[in-house]
């Protein structure tokens, strides 16, 4: 079994959608959970072997996000 590794992060409400989409288009890299999509506050879990993907996904993608 693969250790995961989970992220909260805040983005735009707005914009929740769009992560979710760019993240299904990277299969299996990471699954995205809403905690509240009011204050745009998600949870992304994925395999700890992909912390540097997933960080890099995230880094290029927040100015979009914001």
């Amino acid at each position: 079994m693969e250790n995961l590794t989970s992220v909260q992060i805040r983005i735009s409400p707005e914009r929740i959608y769009f992560l979710k989409f760019i993240l299904e288009g990277y299969d299996n890299l990471a699954v995205l959970s809403t905690v509240d999509r009011i204050d745009g506050i998600l949870e992304i879990r994925y395999p700890s072997e992909q912390k540097h993907e997933v960080d890099q996904l995230l880094q290029s993608l927040m100015p979009l996000l914001s």
